[in-house]
Protein backbone atom coordinates (compact mmCIF):
# COMPACT_ATOMS: atom_id res chain seq x y z
CA UNK A 1 0.00 0.00 0.00
CA UNK A 2 1.55 3.56 -0.86
CA UNK A 3 2.67 5.65 2.02
CA UNK A 4 0.88 9.07 3.47
CA UNK A 5 3.57 11.08 1.18
CA UNK A 6 3.24 8.92 -2.35
CA UNK A 7 -0.69 9.75 -2.41
CA UNK A 8 0.24 13.35 -1.79
CA UNK A 9 2.86 13.72 -4.53
CA UNK A 10 0.11 11.88 -6.96
CA UNK A 11 -2.34 14.18 -6.28
CA UNK A 12 0.21 17.57 -6.70
CA UNK A 13 1.44 15.89 -9.98
CA UNK A 14 -2.37 14.92 -10.75
CA UNK A 15 -3.42 19.03 -10.44
CA UNK A 16 -0.23 19.92 -13.04
CA UNK A 17 -0.62 19.88 -17.01
CA UNK A 18 0.58 16.06 -17.74
CA UNK A 19 0.23 16.54 -21.29
CA UNK A 20 2.77 19.60 -20.41
CA UNK A 21 5.10 17.49 -18.97
CA UNK A 22 4.48 14.12 -21.25
CA UNK A 23 5.48 16.53 -24.54
CA UNK A 24 8.73 18.12 -22.40
CA UNK A 25 10.45 14.08 -21.40
CA UNK A 26 9.32 13.42 -24.86
CA UNK A 27 6.18 10.82 -23.68
CA UNK A 28 3.70 12.71 -25.99
CA UNK A 29 4.35 14.62 -29.42
CA UNK A 30 4.05 18.90 -29.25
CA UNK A 31 0.97 20.36 -30.77
CA UNK A 32 3.48 22.83 -32.59
CA UNK A 33 7.09 23.03 -33.16
CA UNK A 34 9.26 26.59 -34.24
CA UNK A 35 12.56 24.85 -35.78
CA UNK A 36 15.93 26.02 -37.76
CA UNK A 37 15.89 28.86 -35.56
CA UNK A 38 18.11 31.60 -33.46
CA UNK A 39 17.02 30.93 -29.64
CA UNK A 40 16.95 34.61 -28.16
CA UNK A 41 17.67 33.43 -24.94
CA UNK A 42 16.43 36.69 -22.82
CA UNK A 43 18.11 34.73 -19.64
CA UNK A 44 22.05 33.73 -20.55
CA UNK A 45 21.67 36.60 -23.42
CA UNK A 46 22.99 34.17 -25.82
CA UNK A 47 21.92 33.47 -29.23
CA UNK A 48 21.84 29.88 -30.81
CA UNK A 49 20.29 27.68 -33.51
CA UNK A 50 17.53 25.65 -31.72
CA UNK A 51 13.86 25.82 -31.79
CA UNK A 52 10.75 25.76 -29.42
CA UNK A 53 8.30 23.15 -28.60
CA UNK A 54 4.47 23.68 -27.80
CA UNK A 55 2.04 21.82 -25.65
CA UNK A 56 -1.45 23.47 -25.41
CA UNK A 57 -0.48 27.02 -24.67
CA UNK A 58 2.68 26.38 -22.88
CA UNK A 59 6.45 25.87 -23.66
CA UNK A 60 7.26 22.24 -23.53
CA UNK A 61 10.52 22.13 -24.47
CA UNK A 62 13.81 24.50 -26.20
CA UNK A 63 16.70 23.91 -27.79
CA UNK A 64 16.53 20.42 -29.64
CA UNK A 65 13.49 19.78 -30.02
CA UNK A 66 13.23 17.37 -32.87
CA UNK A 67 12.30 14.43 -30.37
CA UNK A 68 8.35 16.37 -29.76
CA UNK A 69 7.72 16.43 -33.39
CA UNK A 70 5.24 13.61 -34.86
CA UNK A 71 2.91 13.19 -37.69
CA UNK A 72 0.22 15.32 -36.38
CA UNK A 73 2.08 18.43 -35.20
CA UNK A 74 2.32 21.38 -36.78
CA UNK A 75 5.57 22.75 -37.54
CA UNK A 76 6.90 26.58 -38.40
CA UNK A 77 10.06 27.08 -40.51
CA UNK A 78 12.19 29.60 -38.90
CA UNK A 79 14.01 29.43 -41.72
CA UNK A 80 17.34 30.61 -39.68
CA UNK A 81 15.49 34.02 -38.43
CA UNK A 82 14.90 34.79 -34.37
CA UNK A 83 12.83 33.30 -32.25
CA UNK A 84 12.27 35.59 -29.63
CA UNK A 85 9.67 35.53 -26.66
CA UNK A 86 6.49 37.56 -26.69
CA UNK A 87 6.73 41.70 -25.82
CA UNK A 88 5.37 42.57 -22.50
CA UNK A 89 4.77 46.62 -22.12
CA UNK A 90 5.04 47.08 -18.57
CA UNK A 91 3.19 50.03 -18.16
CA UNK A 92 0.67 51.00 -20.88
CA UNK A 93 -2.60 52.80 -21.14
CA UNK A 94 -4.08 51.51 -23.76
CA UNK A 95 -6.97 54.46 -23.74
CA UNK A 96 -4.61 56.86 -24.82
CA UNK A 97 -4.82 54.99 -28.48
CA UNK A 98 -8.63 55.30 -28.49
CA UNK A 99 -9.20 52.08 -29.29
CA UNK A 100 -11.51 49.83 -28.09
CA UNK A 101 -9.86 46.80 -25.56
CA UNK A 102 -10.41 44.22 -28.86
CA UNK A 103 -9.48 46.66 -31.66
CA UNK A 104 -5.92 47.82 -29.53
CA UNK A 105 -5.31 43.85 -28.82
CA UNK A 106 -5.76 43.12 -32.42
CA UNK A 107 -3.51 46.18 -33.56
CA UNK A 108 -0.59 45.45 -30.66
CA UNK A 109 -0.79 41.62 -31.36
CA UNK A 110 0.22 41.95 -35.04
CA UNK A 111 3.59 43.97 -33.73
CA UNK A 112 4.66 40.91 -31.57
CA UNK A 113 3.40 42.26 -28.18
CA UNK A 114 1.70 39.11 -26.07
CA UNK A 115 1.11 41.35 -22.77
CA UNK A 116 0.89 44.23 -21.19
CA UNK A 117 0.53 45.82 -17.80
CA UNK A 118 -2.21 48.55 -17.34
CA UNK A 119 -3.70 50.04 -14.87
CA UNK A 120 -7.29 51.13 -17.21
CA UNK A 121 -6.88 54.17 -15.09
CA UNK A 122 -8.38 56.59 -17.69
CA UNK A 123 -11.59 54.43 -17.68
CA UNK A 124 -11.45 54.06 -13.88
CA UNK A 125 -11.75 57.84 -13.52
CA UNK A 126 -14.78 57.89 -15.84
CA UNK A 127 -16.35 54.84 -14.58
CA UNK A 128 -14.77 53.56 -11.72
CA UNK A 129 -13.73 49.78 -10.99
CA UNK A 130 -17.32 49.18 -12.54
CA UNK A 131 -16.27 50.24 -15.65
CA UNK A 132 -12.40 48.87 -15.64
CA UNK A 133 -14.29 45.36 -15.12
CA UNK A 134 -16.16 45.94 -17.95
CA UNK A 135 -13.60 46.54 -20.06
CA UNK A 136 -11.70 43.48 -18.90
CA UNK A 137 -14.48 41.38 -19.33
CA UNK A 138 -14.51 42.44 -22.91
CA UNK A 139 -11.02 41.14 -23.38
CA UNK A 140 -12.06 37.48 -24.57
CA UNK A 141 -8.29 37.67 -27.22
CA UNK A 142 -5.15 36.60 -26.95
CA UNK A 143 -3.83 39.60 -25.56
CA UNK A 144 -2.65 39.06 -21.46
CA UNK A 145 -3.90 41.91 -19.54
CA UNK A 146 -2.55 42.13 -16.00
CA UNK A 147 -4.38 44.23 -13.73
CA UNK A 148 -2.28 47.15 -12.21
CA UNK A 149 -4.60 48.87 -9.69
CA UNK A 150 -5.14 52.56 -9.98
CA UNK A 151 -3.48 54.30 -6.36
CA UNK A 152 -6.14 56.84 -6.05
CA UNK A 153 -9.04 58.88 -8.03
CA UNK A 154 -8.83 61.43 -8.46
CA UNK A 155 -5.19 61.39 -9.60
CA UNK A 156 -4.59 64.90 -7.90
CA UNK A 157 -6.82 64.98 -4.99
CA UNK A 158 -9.17 67.98 -4.56
CA UNK A 159 -7.74 69.69 -7.62
CA UNK A 160 -10.32 68.60 -10.02
CA UNK A 161 -13.15 66.49 -10.40
CA UNK A 162 -13.81 63.11 -11.76
CA UNK A 163 -16.49 59.94 -12.58
CA UNK A 164 -15.15 57.85 -10.44
CA UNK A 165 -13.45 56.92 -7.17
CA UNK A 166 -10.82 54.54 -6.07
CA UNK A 167 -10.41 54.58 -2.44
CA UNK A 168 -8.92 52.43 0.15
CA UNK A 169 -12.03 50.11 0.22
CA UNK A 170 -12.30 50.18 -3.67
CA UNK A 171 -8.78 49.58 -4.09
CA UNK A 172 -8.71 46.61 -1.32
CA UNK A 173 -11.28 45.04 -3.72
CA UNK A 174 -9.63 45.62 -6.67
CA UNK A 175 -6.64 44.02 -5.37
CA UNK A 176 -8.22 40.79 -4.74
CA UNK A 177 -9.13 40.21 -8.33
CA UNK A 178 -7.08 37.05 -9.50
CA UNK A 179 -5.37 39.79 -12.39
CA UNK A 180 -4.09 42.21 -9.88
CA UNK A 181 -0.69 42.27 -9.57
CA UNK A 182 0.19 45.64 -8.20
CA UNK A 183 -0.71 49.09 -7.40
CA UNK A 184 -0.45 51.75 -10.05
CA UNK A 185 0.80 55.37 -10.62
CA UNK A 186 1.97 56.28 -7.00
CA UNK A 187 2.63 59.78 -6.80
CA UNK A 188 5.86 60.77 -5.80
CA UNK A 189 4.89 64.42 -4.55
CA UNK A 190 2.36 62.51 -2.70
CA UNK A 191 4.30 60.16 -1.19
CA UNK A 192 6.62 62.66 0.64
CA UNK A 193 3.97 64.75 1.74
CA UNK A 194 2.56 61.69 3.35
CA UNK A 195 -1.59 61.69 2.09
CA UNK A 196 -3.35 59.06 4.18
CA UNK A 197 -5.38 57.48 1.72
CA UNK A 198 -2.55 56.65 -0.83
CA UNK A 199 -0.29 55.99 2.16
CA UNK A 200 -2.81 53.12 3.30
CA UNK A 201 -3.32 51.50 -0.22
CA UNK A 202 0.16 51.43 -0.67
CA UNK A 203 0.61 49.51 2.80
CA UNK A 204 -2.27 47.43 1.93
CA UNK A 205 -0.58 46.10 -1.01
CA UNK A 206 2.62 45.47 -0.01
CA UNK A 207 1.19 43.22 3.15
CA UNK A 208 -0.74 41.37 0.00
CA UNK A 209 2.13 40.71 -1.94
CA UNK A 210 1.46 43.37 -4.80
CA UNK A 211 4.38 45.40 -6.25
CA UNK A 212 3.89 49.17 -6.16
CA UNK A 213 4.78 51.25 -9.05
CA UNK A 214 5.56 54.99 -8.83
CA UNK A 215 4.79 58.29 -11.05
CA UNK A 216 7.56 59.96 -9.76
CA UNK A 217 8.39 63.33 -11.74
CA UNK A 218 11.15 65.62 -10.83
CA UNK A 219 11.75 63.60 -7.74
CA UNK A 220 15.75 63.34 -6.53
CA UNK A 221 17.77 62.96 -3.84
CA UNK A 222 16.00 62.73 0.02
CA UNK A 223 12.25 62.30 -1.86
CA UNK A 224 13.39 59.69 -4.03
CA UNK A 225 15.07 57.46 -1.19
CA UNK A 226 11.69 58.19 0.70
CA UNK A 227 10.06 57.06 -2.62
CA UNK A 228 11.83 53.72 -2.55
CA UNK A 229 11.86 53.45 1.22
CA UNK A 230 8.39 53.35 0.98
CA UNK A 231 8.55 50.55 -1.23
CA UNK A 232 7.91 52.03 -4.87
CA UNK A 233 9.71 49.54 -6.91
CA UNK A 234 9.45 51.03 -10.33
CA UNK A 235 9.36 54.50 -12.00
CA UNK A 236 8.66 55.83 -16.21
CA UNK A 237 9.44 59.68 -15.52
CA UNK A 238 12.67 59.37 -15.64
CA UNK A 239 13.62 62.48 -18.60
CA UNK A 240 17.57 62.15 -19.13
CA UNK A 241 20.43 59.94 -18.42
CA UNK A 242 20.85 61.50 -15.21
CA UNK A 243 17.34 60.60 -13.78
CA UNK A 244 17.90 56.94 -15.09
CA UNK A 245 21.08 56.49 -13.37
CA UNK A 246 19.89 57.50 -9.94
CA UNK A 247 16.98 55.52 -10.23
CA UNK A 248 18.98 52.87 -10.81
CA UNK A 249 21.57 53.04 -8.44
CA UNK A 250 18.52 53.68 -5.27
CA UNK A 251 17.44 50.17 -6.32
CA UNK A 252 14.34 51.25 -8.96
CA UNK A 253 13.17 49.41 -11.73
CA UNK A 254 13.72 51.74 -14.56
CA UNK A 255 11.18 52.06 -17.00
CA UNK A 256 12.16 53.79 -19.89
CA UNK A 257 9.34 55.69 -21.73
CA UNK A 258 9.59 55.54 -25.89
CA UNK A 259 5.86 56.17 -27.10
CA UNK A 260 4.46 58.95 -28.55
CA UNK A 261 3.90 62.03 -25.98
CA UNK A 262 7.60 60.98 -24.18
CA UNK A 263 10.21 59.78 -25.69
CA UNK A 264 13.00 58.73 -23.16
CA UNK A 265 14.66 56.27 -24.53
CA UNK A 266 17.79 57.77 -26.51
CA UNK A 267 18.76 60.53 -23.49
CA UNK A 268 18.11 57.57 -20.75
CA UNK A 269 20.21 54.83 -22.18
CA UNK A 270 22.99 57.43 -22.57
CA UNK A 271 23.84 57.54 -18.89
CA UNK A 272 23.10 53.52 -18.48
CA UNK A 273 25.57 52.69 -21.23
CA UNK A 274 27.93 55.56 -20.57
CA UNK A 275 28.06 53.93 -17.11
CA UNK A 276 28.44 50.68 -18.22
CA UNK A 277 25.41 49.78 -15.65
CA UNK A 278 23.73 46.15 -15.24
CA UNK A 279 20.18 46.30 -17.62
CA UNK A 280 18.71 43.54 -16.07
CA UNK A 281 16.18 45.61 -13.92
CA UNK A 282 15.95 48.65 -16.99
CA UNK A 283 12.36 47.97 -19.40
CA UNK A 284 11.32 50.10 -21.96
CA UNK A 285 7.31 51.08 -21.58
CA UNK A 286 5.00 53.13 -24.12
CA UNK A 287 3.00 54.40 -21.66
CA UNK A 288 1.02 56.52 -24.05
CA UNK A 289 0.86 55.64 -27.65
CA UNK A 290 -1.07 57.29 -30.52
CA UNK A 291 -3.16 55.26 -32.93
CA UNK A 292 -1.41 56.82 -35.85
CA UNK A 293 2.28 55.70 -34.46
CA UNK A 294 0.57 52.55 -33.56
CA UNK A 295 -0.47 51.72 -37.09
CA UNK A 296 2.61 53.44 -39.08
CA UNK A 297 5.46 52.95 -36.90
CA UNK A 298 4.51 50.28 -34.55
CA UNK A 299 4.80 48.99 -30.74
CA UNK A 300 7.74 47.84 -29.10
CA UNK A 301 9.07 46.43 -32.37
CA UNK A 302 9.57 50.08 -32.74
CA UNK A 303 11.20 50.49 -29.82
CA UNK A 304 13.49 47.64 -30.28
CA UNK A 305 14.35 49.21 -33.18
CA UNK A 306 15.53 53.01 -31.50
CA UNK A 307 17.49 50.72 -28.84
CA UNK A 308 18.76 48.83 -31.60
CA UNK A 309 20.38 52.55 -33.34
CA UNK A 310 21.24 53.84 -29.68
CA UNK A 311 23.62 51.30 -29.11
CA UNK A 312 22.22 48.40 -27.33
CA UNK A 313 23.20 44.91 -28.25
CA UNK A 314 20.70 42.93 -30.11
CA UNK A 315 19.56 40.23 -26.79
CA UNK A 316 19.45 43.01 -24.43
CA UNK A 317 17.30 45.11 -26.55
CA UNK A 318 14.95 41.59 -26.74
CA UNK A 319 15.43 41.71 -22.97
CA UNK A 320 14.40 45.28 -22.19
CA UNK A 321 11.04 44.28 -23.72
CA UNK A 322 10.52 40.73 -22.25
CA UNK A 323 11.88 39.19 -19.53
CA UNK A 324 12.72 42.58 -17.18
CA UNK A 325 9.19 43.85 -17.55
CA UNK A 326 7.98 40.32 -16.53
CA UNK A 327 10.77 40.85 -13.50
CA UNK A 328 9.36 44.13 -12.42
CA UNK A 329 5.95 42.13 -11.44
CA UNK A 330 7.81 39.06 -10.48
CA UNK A 331 5.65 36.82 -13.23
CA UNK A 332 9.06 35.73 -14.73
CA UNK A 333 8.37 32.34 -14.15
CA UNK A 334 5.44 32.12 -16.38
CA UNK A 335 6.64 34.72 -18.87
CA UNK A 336 9.16 36.87 -20.33
CA UNK A 337 10.96 34.01 -22.09
CA UNK A 338 11.77 31.09 -24.01
CA UNK A 339 11.65 28.10 -21.53
CA UNK A 340 9.45 25.07 -20.15
CA UNK A 341 6.72 25.71 -18.46
CA UNK A 342 6.39 29.42 -19.52
CA UNK A 343 3.35 30.95 -21.96
CA UNK A 344 4.08 29.97 -25.23
CA UNK A 345 3.91 33.79 -26.48
CA UNK A 346 6.68 34.15 -29.06
CA UNK A 347 8.06 35.45 -31.80
CA UNK A 348 9.62 35.09 -35.32
CA UNK A 349 11.87 38.23 -36.55
CA UNK A 350 14.49 39.61 -38.66
CA UNK A 351 18.11 40.03 -37.14
CA UNK A 352 19.39 43.44 -35.97
CA UNK A 353 19.96 45.41 -39.13
CA UNK A 354 16.25 45.70 -39.73
CA UNK A 355 14.20 44.37 -37.30
CA UNK A 356 10.60 43.24 -38.13
CA UNK A 357 8.33 41.17 -36.41
CA UNK A 358 6.96 38.59 -39.07
CA UNK A 359 5.38 35.66 -37.11
CA UNK A 360 3.49 35.78 -33.81
CA UNK A 361 2.27 33.34 -31.29
CA UNK A 362 0.23 33.55 -28.29
CA UNK A 363 -0.66 31.20 -25.66
CA UNK A 364 0.45 28.64 -28.39
CA UNK A 365 -2.01 30.17 -30.69
CA UNK A 366 -0.70 31.61 -34.22
CA UNK A 367 -1.78 34.83 -34.17
CA UNK A 368 0.24 36.18 -37.16
CA UNK A 369 2.12 34.61 -39.35
CA UNK A 370 4.40 36.80 -42.29
CA UNK A 371 2.87 39.71 -40.82
CA UNK A 372 -0.62 38.63 -41.81
CA UNK A 373 -3.10 38.48 -38.91
CA UNK A 374 -4.78 35.07 -38.31
CA UNK A 375 -7.11 36.32 -36.28
CA UNK A 376 -9.66 38.98 -35.33
CA UNK A 377 -11.91 39.74 -32.76
CA UNK A 378 -15.63 41.24 -33.40
CA UNK A 379 -17.33 44.37 -31.76
CA UNK A 380 -18.36 43.71 -28.37
CA UNK A 381 -21.72 44.64 -27.14
CA UNK A 382 -20.71 47.59 -24.54
CA UNK A 383 -21.61 47.58 -21.01
CA UNK A 384 -24.43 50.43 -20.20
CA UNK A 385 -21.83 51.76 -18.06
CA UNK A 386 -19.50 52.89 -20.78
CA UNK A 387 -22.00 54.21 -22.63
CA UNK A 388 -23.42 58.18 -22.93
CA UNK A 389 -20.97 59.24 -19.99
CA UNK A 390 -21.11 63.04 -21.03
CA UNK A 391 -23.28 65.56 -19.02
CA UNK A 392 -23.61 68.92 -18.91
CA UNK A 393 -25.03 70.58 -15.82
CA UNK A 394 -25.13 73.72 -17.38
CA UNK A 395 -25.65 75.73 -20.87
CA UNK A 396 -22.34 76.34 -22.34
CA UNK A 397 -22.52 79.65 -23.71
CA UNK A 398 -19.16 81.70 -25.42
CA UNK A 399 -19.48 83.94 -21.80
CA UNK A 400 -19.25 80.73 -20.01
CA UNK A 401 -15.33 81.01 -20.84
CA UNK A 402 -14.20 84.90 -20.29
CA UNK A 403 -11.35 85.50 -18.16
CA UNK A 404 -13.12 88.96 -16.11
CA UNK A 405 -10.25 91.42 -15.40
CA UNK A 406 -10.25 93.62 -12.48
CA UNK A 407 -11.86 96.60 -12.23
CA UNK A 408 -10.97 99.31 -13.94
CA UNK A 409 -7.89 97.41 -15.59
CA UNK A 410 -6.92 97.99 -19.11
CA UNK A 411 -4.01 95.88 -19.40
CA UNK A 412 -3.26 93.21 -17.22
CA UNK A 413 -0.18 90.73 -16.34
CA UNK A 414 -0.76 86.67 -16.51
CA UNK A 415 0.54 83.95 -15.79
CA UNK A 416 0.81 81.99 -19.46
CA UNK A 417 1.90 78.33 -19.61
CA UNK A 418 3.92 76.81 -22.11
CA UNK A 419 3.89 72.89 -23.35
CA UNK A 420 7.12 72.20 -24.90
CA UNK A 421 7.03 71.02 -28.47
CA UNK A 422 8.60 67.62 -27.88
CA UNK A 423 6.92 66.65 -24.47
CA UNK A 424 3.94 68.27 -23.44
CA UNK A 425 5.57 69.65 -19.96
CA UNK A 426 4.44 72.93 -19.46
CA UNK A 427 7.11 75.63 -18.72
CA UNK A 428 5.62 79.48 -17.34
CA UNK A 429 5.91 82.72 -19.14
CA UNK A 430 4.34 85.94 -18.52
CA UNK A 431 2.36 88.17 -21.19
CA UNK A 432 1.01 91.22 -21.34
CA UNK A 433 -2.81 91.25 -22.69
CA UNK A 434 -5.86 93.88 -23.45
CA UNK A 435 -8.57 94.24 -21.82
CA UNK A 436 -12.11 94.98 -23.65
CA UNK A 437 -15.70 95.61 -21.71
CA UNK A 438 -13.82 94.02 -18.33
CA UNK A 439 -12.60 90.29 -20.26
CA UNK A 440 -9.52 89.70 -20.70
CA UNK A 441 -8.32 89.28 -24.67
CA UNK A 442 -5.96 86.53 -25.80
CA UNK A 443 -3.21 87.74 -28.11
CA UNK A 444 -2.77 85.25 -31.11
CA UNK A 445 0.61 87.61 -32.10
CA UNK A 446 1.86 85.98 -28.81
CA UNK A 447 0.74 82.71 -28.75
CA UNK A 448 -1.24 83.08 -26.14
CA UNK A 449 -4.39 81.58 -26.14
CA UNK A 450 -7.44 80.91 -24.04
CA UNK A 451 -7.84 77.00 -22.34
CA UNK A 452 -10.37 76.09 -20.03
CA UNK A 453 -11.81 72.25 -18.56
CA UNK A 454 -15.43 72.13 -18.51
CA UNK A 455 -16.89 69.74 -16.09
CA UNK A 456 -18.64 66.98 -17.56
CA UNK A 457 -19.95 64.69 -15.31
CA UNK A 458 -23.00 66.57 -13.95
CA UNK A 459 -21.45 66.73 -10.63
CA UNK A 460 -20.91 70.84 -10.08
CA UNK A 461 -20.73 72.80 -13.59
CA UNK A 462 -17.12 73.80 -12.55
CA UNK A 463 -15.18 75.71 -15.49
CA UNK A 464 -11.53 76.03 -15.01
CA UNK A 465 -9.62 78.86 -17.15
CA UNK A 466 -6.37 79.59 -18.21
CA UNK A 467 -3.99 80.83 -20.92
CA UNK A 468 -2.20 78.84 -23.07
CA UNK A 469 1.06 79.02 -25.16
CA UNK A 470 2.86 76.66 -27.56
CA UNK A 471 0.04 75.49 -29.69
CA UNK A 472 0.12 78.21 -32.01
CA UNK A 473 -3.37 78.36 -33.20
CA UNK A 474 -4.41 81.55 -35.30
CA UNK A 475 -7.51 81.01 -35.46
CA UNK A 476 -10.59 78.68 -34.16
CA UNK A 477 -10.76 76.24 -31.21
CA UNK A 478 -10.23 72.64 -30.58
CA UNK A 479 -11.99 70.63 -27.82
CA UNK A 480 -12.01 67.22 -26.51
CA UNK A 481 -13.51 64.68 -23.89
CA UNK A 482 -9.50 63.03 -23.73
CA UNK A 483 -7.90 64.98 -20.65
CA UNK A 484 -5.92 63.18 -18.29
CA UNK A 485 -6.69 62.39 -16.04
CA UNK A 486 -10.00 63.84 -15.13
CA UNK A 487 -10.97 63.67 -18.73
CA UNK A 488 -13.49 66.43 -18.07
CA UNK A 489 -14.28 68.60 -21.73
CA UNK A 490 -10.50 70.63 -22.60
CA UNK A 491 -10.82 73.28 -25.66
CA UNK A 492 -8.41 75.86 -26.72
CA UNK A 493 -9.09 78.87 -28.48
CA UNK A 494 -8.69 81.90 -30.33
CA UNK A 495 -12.26 82.93 -29.25
CA UNK A 496 -15.27 82.25 -27.21
CA UNK A 497 -17.77 81.45 -29.80
CA UNK A 498 -15.79 78.63 -31.60
CA UNK A 499 -15.00 77.14 -27.97
CA UNK A 500 -18.39 76.94 -26.99
CA UNK A 501 -19.29 75.36 -29.97
CA UNK A 502 -16.84 72.75 -30.02
CA UNK A 503 -17.24 72.39 -26.57
CA UNK A 504 -21.31 71.62 -26.90
CA UNK A 505 -20.43 69.25 -29.99
CA UNK A 506 -18.29 67.00 -28.00
CA UNK A 507 -21.19 66.63 -25.23
CA UNK A 508 -24.14 65.80 -28.47
CA UNK A 509 -21.21 63.16 -29.65
CA UNK A 510 -20.95 61.38 -26.01
CA UNK A 511 -17.47 62.55 -26.21
CA UNK A 512 -14.98 62.75 -28.85
CA UNK A 513 -12.44 65.01 -30.64
CA UNK A 514 -14.22 68.57 -32.70
CA UNK A 515 -12.29 71.53 -34.74
CA UNK A 516 -14.61 74.12 -35.03
CA UNK A 517 -13.40 77.44 -36.88
CA UNK A 518 -14.97 80.49 -37.99
CA UNK A 519 -18.45 79.33 -36.42
CA UNK A 520 -18.54 75.74 -38.36
CA UNK A 521 -17.42 72.30 -37.37
CA UNK A 522 -14.20 71.70 -39.68
CA UNK A 523 -13.52 68.01 -38.19
CA UNK A 524 -14.95 65.80 -35.44
CA UNK A 525 -14.27 61.98 -34.41
CA UNK A 526 -16.30 60.48 -31.90
CA UNK A 527 -15.58 58.17 -28.77
CA UNK A 528 -18.63 56.44 -27.93
CA UNK A 529 -16.99 54.40 -25.13
CA UNK A 530 -16.49 56.45 -21.74
CA UNK A 531 -15.74 59.68 -24.02
CA UNK A 532 -12.66 58.21 -24.33
CA UNK A 533 -12.54 54.99 -26.84
CA UNK A 534 -13.92 54.12 -30.50
CA UNK A 535 -14.70 50.45 -31.67
CA UNK A 536 -13.28 51.25 -35.45
CA UNK A 537 -9.98 49.11 -36.43
CA UNK A 538 -6.99 50.60 -35.92
CA UNK A 539 -6.27 51.37 -39.28
CA UNK A 540 -9.86 53.37 -40.12
CA UNK A 541 -9.30 55.16 -36.65
CA UNK A 542 -5.61 56.19 -37.66
CA UNK A 543 -7.51 58.08 -40.78
CA UNK A 544 -9.91 59.73 -39.21
CA UNK A 545 -7.23 61.26 -36.38
CA UNK A 546 -4.76 62.37 -39.53
CA UNK A 547 -7.75 64.42 -40.97
CA UNK A 548 -8.07 66.03 -37.35
CA UNK A 549 -4.39 66.93 -37.63
CA UNK A 550 -4.53 67.67 -41.24
CA UNK A 551 -7.24 70.40 -40.45
CA UNK A 552 -5.51 71.50 -36.68
CA UNK A 553 -2.26 72.45 -38.71
CA UNK A 554 -3.71 74.10 -41.32
CA UNK A 555 -4.66 76.82 -38.34
CA UNK A 556 -1.37 77.08 -37.33
CA UNK A 557 -0.82 74.20 -34.64
CA UNK A 558 3.06 72.91 -35.16
CA UNK A 559 2.92 69.82 -32.80
CA UNK A 560 2.43 66.84 -34.71
CA UNK A 561 -0.22 64.78 -31.79
CA UNK A 562 -2.18 67.97 -30.75
CA UNK A 563 -5.41 66.39 -29.02
CA UNK A 564 -2.52 63.87 -27.71
CA UNK A 565 -0.50 66.72 -26.37
CA UNK A 566 -3.55 69.16 -25.51
CA UNK A 567 -4.91 65.67 -23.27
CA UNK A 568 -1.33 66.30 -20.88
CA UNK A 569 -2.39 70.12 -19.95
CA UNK A 570 -5.01 68.93 -18.12
CA UNK A 571 -2.83 66.87 -15.52
CA UNK A 572 -1.90 68.19 -12.88
CA UNK A 573 0.63 66.24 -11.16
CA UNK A 574 3.47 66.89 -14.20
CA UNK A 575 4.97 70.36 -13.87
CA UNK A 576 4.64 73.09 -14.14
CA UNK A 577 1.44 73.94 -14.52
CA UNK A 578 -2.26 72.35 -15.81
CA UNK A 579 -5.83 73.53 -15.93
CA UNK A 580 -8.07 71.32 -14.84
CA UNK A 581 -12.28 71.76 -13.71
CA UNK A 582 -11.34 73.49 -10.62
CA UNK A 583 -8.92 76.10 -12.46
CA UNK A 584 -5.54 77.33 -12.88
CA UNK A 585 -3.23 74.69 -11.40
CA UNK A 586 0.63 75.29 -9.51
CA UNK A 587 1.95 72.04 -9.78
CA UNK A 588 4.70 72.20 -8.11
CA UNK A 589 2.24 73.68 -5.38
CA UNK A 590 -0.46 71.77 -5.79
CA UNK A 591 -3.04 74.12 -5.66
CA UNK A 592 -5.09 76.42 -7.57
CA UNK A 593 -4.11 80.01 -8.59
CA UNK A 594 -5.19 83.43 -10.32
CA UNK A 595 -3.89 83.60 -13.93
CA UNK A 596 -3.86 86.97 -13.60
CA UNK A 597 -0.62 88.24 -12.07
CA UNK A 598 -1.13 91.98 -12.06
CA UNK A 599 -3.18 94.75 -13.93
CA UNK A 600 -2.78 98.63 -14.76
Amino acid sequence: MENMSDLVFVRKVDVMDKKLLDVAVGRQKADLVIKNGQLVNVFTKEIYRGGVAVAGEKIAAVGDIDYTIGENTRIIDAQGNYITPGFIDGHIHPESSNLSIRSFAEAVLRHGTTTIMTDLHELGVVGGLEAIEAVLKENTTDLKIYFVVPSHVPFSPFLETSGGKFDLQIVQKALSRPDAVGLSECVGQYITRGFPGLMESIEYAKAHGKSIHGHLPDIKGPELNMCVAAGVRTDHESLSGDDAVERLRAGCHLMIREGSAAKNLKDCLQGILKNKMDTSRVSIITDDLHTIDLVDKGHLDQAVREALADGVDFATAIQMVTLNAARAYELDDQLGGLAPGRWADINITSGPEDFQVETVISNGKLIALYDQMQVHYPKAVHDSRLLHTVTLKNPITPESFAIKAPDGANKVNVQVMDTLPFIPITVGREAALDVKDGVVQCDVAQDVLYIAQVERYGKNGNIGKAFMGGFHLTRGAIASSVGHDNHNIIVLGTNFEDMALAVNRVAELNGGQVVADGGQIRAELAYEICGLLSDLPADELADKKRELNRVIHDMGCPISIPFMFLSFICLAAIPSFAVTDHGFIDVLQQKVIDPIISYS
